[in-house]
């Protein structure tokens, strides 16, 4: 059976809540973020404010010379939340299965409903302006993965449908970096290699597509080609993002537990910024040799998605719960209480954007020539000329239930990937 998916997202979402609380907002350039005086970054801009180049996570300083009449608003998120609960649950009331995945966006499963997809998004959309004056773009098509491009190149307040057959013909003509899991540094490698549009990338040769990102080059293809079985999963919402590792011998040396957490924390954290997130929990998780498993958590003062908060506070946790000498069989960091990357800042404080500049600079490199292409000094051996030190025999392992990681819970490195926004 040909399935029938919606994806909706709410346009500019706070700033459509700030609109509705102040409707002298409607049509000008503001965005939600920083208070004037306060340095930090855009956590959502109007539509008239992206004419003029700006968008989420940009810091505000950047913002305000793009835009010197650009209005700061202070962000209510609990606010936000309320509203996007409204939402929910209306969506959930007129489709069979619905798959929010973040506060602003869901998945339907419209397969099973019997009216055609393209009546049931516009219905749900008119009645989402009617009920509570929010603008919402829809795309329907018959996989996950072309509904949410649908929605985007609707974007804003439309409703696109791709008729099943013609999920590739449609990707062709759009930028690569509207592909799930083309992000940033992926599309600037991509144009380097002159490939610029979806169905350019369809068209790579295999070994082209290996000799550019491995293994993961196939799947892209696939993507390209508008592939994607992945179901719409009732009630899942992305919360955490996690990155574990079990060793093949058990470690009790605190130097070589501190390198494994800290490379965890550098996972966890270059996710986070190519998923455009940034969290304000950080957990640990530590299994012992029997099997005991334990988790600890610490809230941030402030969201993060940078590799060093990570660690420090994972180190901190793992200093409180760990004894000098005890042996330990798996290590798991994890980021939870996602959201988009607003932080404010202290007029003096630019330890955070010169942090966020560098790791932006890594993650390119990275990408590019692969994980150990850059190695921090303490985890290269002493004495050798070349290649980094390993960790100790990590390899994942699928015991108790494991592998479940970016869903609320701790998984392998690679899982945990989210939708890009």
């Amino acid at each position: 059976m040909i399935r029938t998916i919606a994806h909706f997202d709410l346009d500019a979402f706070f700033c459509a809540v700030e609109e509705i609380l102040n409707p002298d907002l409607r049509g000008k350039p503001f965005v939600v973020g920083a208070s004037p005086g306060e340095r930090g970054v855009v956590a959502s801009a109007s539509y008239p404010a992206r004419r003029f180049g700006i968008r989420s996570a940009m810091p505000t300083a950047q913002a305000l010379r793009l835009c010197p009449d650009l209005i700061l608003v202070r962000g209510r998120h609990g606010l936000y939340g309320e509203y996007s609960d409204k939402v929910m649950e209306l969506v959930r009331e007129a489709a069979p299965v619905a798959e929010q995945i973040s506060i602003d966006e869901a998945f339907l499963d419209l397969s099973a409903h019997p009216d055609p997809g393209r009546e049931v998004a516009a219905g749900l959309q008119a009645e989402i302006r009617r009920r509570f004056d929010l603008p919402t773009s829809w795309g329907v098509a018959s996989n996950k993965l072309v509904a949410k491009i649908a929605t985007n190149v609707g974007k804003p307040a439309g409703l696109v449908v791709v008729p099943p057959g013609e999920e590739a013909a449609f990707l062709a003509g759009l930028p690569v970096g509207m592909l799930w899991g083309v992000g940033p540094v992926a599309q600037a490698e991509l144009e380097r290699a002159d490939v610029r549009t979806i169905g350019a990338l369809a068209s790579l040769a295999t070994e082209e597509l290996r000799s550019l990102f491995g293994e993961r080059g196939i799947d892209l293809a696939a993507r390209a080609r508008g592939e994607d079985d992945s179901p719409v999963e009732e009630g899942h919402e992305a919360k955490s993002m996690s990155s574990e590792t079990t060793f093949s011998h058990d470690l009790s040396d605190r130097n070589e537990l501190h390198r494994t957490l800290r490379s965890l924390s550098e996972d966890v954290g270059q996710r986070l910024r190519e998923a455009g997130l940034a969290g304000m929990t950080v957990r640990i998780k530590v299994r012992w040799p029997d099997f005991t498993t334990i988790t600890r958590q610490r809230r941030l003062p402030q969201p993060t998605d940078l590799d060093g908060e990570i660690f420090a506070a994972a180190a901190g946790l793992l200093g409180e719960a760990w004894k000098r000498g005890r042996p330990v069989r798996l290590l798991g960091v994890a980021v939870a209480n996602l959201g988009p990357p607003v932080r404010q800042l202290g007029l003096f404080d630019r330890r955070w954007e010169e942090d966020a500049r560098l790791l932006k600079a890594v993650d390119r490199i990275r990408y590019k020539y692969g994980w150990e292409a850059l190695q921090r000094a303490a985890d290269i051996e002493p004495g050798a000329r070349s290649g980094p030190k390993r960790r100790a025999g990590s390899v994942s392992e699928e015991e108790g239930g494991e592998g479940k990681g970016g869903r609320g819970g701790f998984g392998k490195r690679d899982a945990g990937e989210l939708p890009g926004g």
